[in-house]
C-alpha cells in the first residue's frame, strides 16, 4: 500500500487532490435558510418547468454539474470520470443527468453519505494516478423522497417530531490531482453499523452510531484528536442524531466543541418547520459545495473533517421488519496549497 493505509479504515493521500470548482443548486425552502447567500442558484418551483419532480431533480443535478465545470474553467470532456448518486430508485437522477455527457460514470449509493463517498473515492482515484480530473454530483428532492420512502404528499401525513426534512438540493464539485483549491488529505471509509432502529422517521438515531464509530476510527488511525480540526461536520444527523454523537463521545471523556451537522446548518429550525432538521444526500452536498468549501478557501477554517452519514434502508426492507443500517464516510480537507496549475 506504499504507506497509504493507516490503521483499519483510513487512507492517506500524499498528492492531496484539490477541489478546483464547486457549485450548489437548491430549492425555495433551502434558499430561505441561513445559507442562502452561499448557494449558486435558488430555484423557486419544485417542478422547475418539468412534468415530474424526478425530472426536476435530474435538471437540478445537471445544472449543478454545469456550474461546477464553469467555475473550474473546464468542459465535461476534461473529466476522466464522474461519480454521482441520489435517493431515487436505481439512482435515476444521476443516470439521466449523465446520459448527455461523454464521460465515464460510476453511480454510487450511500444514501445521505453519497457526497462524502464520491469525494473520498474520487480523491483516492486521483491519488492513485487513475486520471487527472474527476467530477462528483449528488442530489435529493423533498417530493421524490417523500413519494418513495414515506407517503405521497397528497396524503397530507403528519410528521413525527424526530423526522427530518429531505433537502431539495444538488451539489457538484471537480477534483484535480494538481490544482488550486481545498485539498483532500485523508479518507476514512465507513463500516455498516446497525443498532436495531426500525423507525424511518428517526434516521438520526439510526445513523449516529455509524458516525461515532467512523469518527473514533479516524482519530485512532491518524493519531489525530478532535481538536486538530477547526470544524467537524456530519451530514446529516439532525438535532437528535447530533446530540447522540456528542453524548457517545462524552461517555468516552471527550467533548466535541467544534462539531456541527449539515442537517442543522441548512435550515433555521426556529422559523422553518423542519422538525429535527434537514436530510437527504443533497443536504450535505449543498452545504459542502457552498459554505464549507468557501470557508476553506477564505481561511475561515484551515482543516475540516467532513463526515457523510447515510441510512441504508428501503421501503421494502422496512416492510419486511428489517432495521435501518447506518454508514459514515469521513474526508479530511485542508485549505489550498501552493500549486496553482488550475483555478476554480
Amino acid at each position: 500500500m506504499s504507506g497509504k493505509k493507516l490503521g483499519r479504515q483510513t487512507f492517506l493521500l500524499p498528492s492531496a487532490p484539490a477541489v478546483i470548482g464547486w457549485a450548489s443548486v437548491v430549492g425555495r425552502k433551502e434558499g430561505q435558510g441561513p445559507l442562502r447567500t452561499y448557494f449558486h442558484e435558488i430555484w423557486q418551483d419544485s417542478y422547475h418547468g418539468k412534468d415530474t419532480w424526478e425530472q426536476a431533480e435530474q435538471a437540478m443535478q445537471t445544472r449543478a454539474l454545469e456550474l461546477a465545470l464553469e467555475r473550474s474553467n473546464l468542459s465535461s470532456e476534461a473529466l476522466d470520470a464522474l461519480l454521482g448518486g441520489d435517493l431515487n430508485n436505481q439512482c435515476i437522477a444521476t443516470a439521466y443527468a449523465a446520459r448527455g455527457l461523454s464521460v465515464p460514470l460510476a453511480g454510487l449509493y450511500g444514501a445521505c453519505s453519497t457526497m462524502a463517498e464520491a469525494l473520498g473515492l474520487g480523491a483516492m482515484l486521483l491519488d492513485g494516478g487513475f486520471g487527472s480530473r474527476i467530477g462528483a454530483v449528488v442530489s435529493s428532492h423533498f417530493c421524490t423522497a417523500e413519494r418513495q420512502y414515506r407517503t405521497p404528499l397528497e396524503y397530507g401525513g403528519q410528521r413525527a417530531p424526530t423526522a427530518q426534512w429531505t433537502a431539495t438540493a444538488a451539489g457538484s464539485l471537480v477534483l484535480a490531482r494538481k490544482g488550486w483549491g481545498p485539498r483532500v488529505t485523508h479518507v476514512t471509509l465507513g463500516k455498516v453499523v446497525d443498532r436495531g432502529i426500525r423507525d424511518a422517521n428517526n434516521m438520526g438515531a439510526a445513523m449516529a452510531p455509524a458516525a461515532f464509530e467512523t469518527l473514533r476510527c479516524h482519530f485512532s488511525d491518524t493519531g489525530r484528536a478532535p481538536s486538530d480540526y477547526d470544524l467537524i461536520v456530519t451530514g446529516d444527523l439532525g438535532a437528535l442524531g447530533r446530540d447522540l454523537v456528542a453524548e457517545l463521545f462524552r461517555r468516552e471523556g471527550q467533548t466535541l466543541t467544534n462539531y456541527d451537522d449539515c442537517g442543522l446548518m441548512l435550515f433555521d429550525r426556529r422559523r422553518q418547520k423542519v422538525c429535527c432538521g434537514a436530510s437527504g444526500c443533497g443536504c450535505s452536498a449543498a452545504v459542502l459545495c457552498s459554505l464549507l468549501l468557501e470557508g476553506l478557501m477564505t481561511g475561515r477554517w484551515q482543516r475540516l473533517l467532513f463526515c457523510g452519514t447515510g441510512a441504508l434502508h428501503s421501503p421494502a426492507a422496512l416492510g419486511q421488519g428489517e432495521s435501518i443500517p447506518g454508514i459514515c464516510h469521513a474526508v479530511a480537507l485542508e485549505g489550498p496549497g501552493e500549486e496553482k496549475e488550475e483555478r476554480g
